[in-house]
C-alpha cells in the first residue's frame, strides 16, 4: 500500500534539529562542539544581529567540528548556536532549472521567479559502475574545423582544455558552448568574475533556444565550500538529464579555480600540504568529478569539457598533469598562436582526442594523422625554414609541410561565432592532404 503523501512529509521532517554552539572563531573558519552530523553537511550559525550565516562542515574529530562559513554578512560570536539543516544532504533538480541561471545552492540570480523543482537528488551523485558505462560511439559535432577534422570528439567523452591566461579561453569555450550540438547544456562557472557571468548569461539568454541552457555560477569572492559545490550542483543538473535518455554538454570553467577552493578548505581542516601545497582532498575528489560523467548504457550522456588554468604556458603543474590522466583528451591552446591572431588557437601537435580514431572513417583518420604529422614536421624546422638556413630538397617531409602550410592554416583559423558543418569540416581536409583528394 502505497503511504500518503502526508505521512512522507512528516518522515521528512527533522523536529529537533541537532546542535551545537561556536567556542572559536578564526579567518574563514568557525570551530564548534556540534552539531553531530558529516563533513559536507549544511549548518545555520546564528548571527549577532538575528539572522543565520549558511556554513559547511569540513572536518569532525573528537573535540571540535570545523565549519566554513558559506557567507561573509554578519558578526558569529562565541557561543552562538550551529544547527543542522534538515535535508541537507539534498539539492533540486528539474526541468525547471532549464533556461535559467542560478547560485551553487540552486537560488536563481538572473531575476527570474522561484524555480519549481522536480525532485531532490544526493549532491555527491553515483558514479556510475565500469560496466554500465558505454564507449562514445557518435561523433560531438562542435562546428570548429580544427577540432570536427583534426581533435574529433565523442558524445559522451571527458575533455580538457588547457591553457594559460590570455589565449582565447574564454572565447573558444562560449562559441563550443553555443554551437555544440546537445538536448542539454550545463555551465559551471566557479571562481570567475561576476562580469563574465554576466556577459556569459546575457549571450546564453538571448539566443532562440536559450532554454536549453542551465548556468551554474559561483564568483571569486564567493567561499570556497559554494565554489566547490557549485560544480557538485552542475553534476547533479547534468546527472539527472542523463538519466532522462538526453545528451547533456557539461562545461566547467575552471577545474584549477575549484582545485584551489578544495585546497582552501582541506587548509581550513587542518589537512597536511603536498605538492604544491595542494591538500590530499584534492586527489580525492577531481576523479569522483570526472568519473560521474560519461556515456552510460541504456541512458544517456554528458559530455564533459573542463578548461584547465596553468601557471605558465608550459603546462608542467600537478592539477595539468592530473586532468591530463583522467580525461579522455586534452586540447592545449597556445600563447604563440594567440598572438598571432590565430583563433582558436589550439596547439595540434600538442593536443589528442583519445576516441578521435575510432569514431570517424578510414579516410579521415588517415588525413588526419598526415595532417598532424606536416604541423609536427613544420615546427621542428621552424627556425632553420624562417631564417633560411633550410633548403629544398634536404627533407621530403618537410617539403610537404611547407606546402600545405598555407591552407592547413586557413583551415585551422575560425571566425568567432562561425558554426561549421562536419561534412564540410571534413571534406576540406582530405582535398588539402595530398593524395586524400
Amino acid at each position: 500500500m502505497k503511504p500518503h503523501a502526508f505521512l512522507r512529509r512528516i518522515e521528512e521532517e527533522e523536529f529537533a534539529p541537532a546542535y551545537g554552539h561556536v567556542r572559536k572563531v578564526a579567518a574563514g573558519i568557525v570551530e564548534a562542539t556540534g552539531p553531530a552530523a558529516a563533513p559536507g553537511d549544511l549548518c545555520d550559525i546564528e548571527s549577532e544581529i538575528g539572522g543565520r550565516i549558511p556554513a559547511e562542515i569540513v572536518a569532525i574529530d573528537e573535540r571540535r567540528v570545523v565549519l566554513v562559513p558559506l557567507e561573509q554578512n554578519g558578526t558569529i560570536r562565541p557561543d552562538a548556536r550551529v544547527v543542522v539543516r534538515s535535508r541537507h544532504r539534498q539539492v533540486s533538480v528539474g526541468d525547471g532549472f532549464a533556461g535559467r541561471a542560478v547560485d551553487a545552492l540552486g537560488q536563481p540570480i538572473d531575476g527570474g521567479p522561484a524555480i519549481v523543482a522536480d525532485r531532490s537528488v544526493a549532491l555527491g551523485g553515483v558514479v556510475p559502475r565500469p560496466m554500465e558505462r558505454v564507449d562514445p560511439a557518435t561523433v560531438l559535432q562542435t562546428g570548429l574545423r580544427a577540432i570536427d577534422g583534426l581533435l574529433t570528439l565523442g558524445v559522451g567523452q571527458r575533455v580538457g582544455v588547457f591553457a594559460a591566461s590570455g589565449v582565447g579561453k574564454t572565447s573558444l569555450m562560449e562559441q563550443l558552448a553555443t554551437q555544440t550540438r546537445s538536448d542539454r547544456c550545463v555551465i559551471c562557472l566557479v571562481g570567475e568574475r561576476g562580469r563574465e557571468v554576466e556577459a556569459m548569461w546575457r549571450v546564453l539568454s538571448r539566443r532562440k533556444d536559450a532554454a536549453r541552457f542551465t548556468l551554474v555560477a559561483a564568483t571569486s569572492d564567493e567561499s570556497a565550500s559554494l565554489r566547490v559545490r557549485s560544480v557538485h550542483y552542475a553534476l547533479c543538473l547534468a546527472d539527472h538529464w542523463r538519466g532522462r535518455g538526453q545528451h547533456v554538454v557539461l562545461m566547467v570553467d575552471s577545474v584549477t579555480r575549484m582545485a584551489m577552493a578544495l585546497r582552501e578548505m582541506g587548509l581550513a581542516a587542518g589537512a597536511p600540504p603536498t605538492v604544491r601545497a595542494y591538500t590530499p582532498n584534492v586527489f580525492a575528489v577531481l576523479p569522483r568529478i570526472v568519473e560521474r560523467c560519461g556515456a552510460i548504457r541504456g541512458g544517456g550522456a554528458i559530455t564533459a569539457i573542463m578548461t584547465v588554468l596553468s601557471e605558465t604556458d608550459d603546462v608542467d603543474d600537478p592539477i595539468v598533469e592530473l586532468m591530463k590522466s583522467l580525461l579522455d583528451g586534452h586540447i592545449i591552446l597556445s600563447r604563440s598562436l594567440a598572438e598571432q591572431g590565430h583563433f582558436p588557437a589550439i596547439d595540434i601537435p600538442r593536443s589528442v582526442s583519445r576516441e578521435s580514431e575510432r569514431l570517424v572513417s578510414p579516410e579521415q583518420a588517415k588525413a588526419m594523422r598526415e595532417a598532424t604529422a606536416m604541423l609536427s614536421a613544420y615546427e621542428e624546422a621552424r627556425v632553420m625554414i624562417e631564417s633560411g638556413v633550410y633548403k629544398s630538397g634536404t627533407s621530403a617531409s618537410v617539403d610537404r609541410a611547407i606546402a600545405t602550410r598555407a591552407g592547413l592554416g586557413a583551415f585551422l583559423r575560425q571566425p568567432r561565432r562561425e558554426d561549421i558543418g562536419f561534412d564540410d569540416t571534413v571534406s576540406r581536409l582530405r582535398h588539402l592532404v595530398p593524395g586524400m583528394a
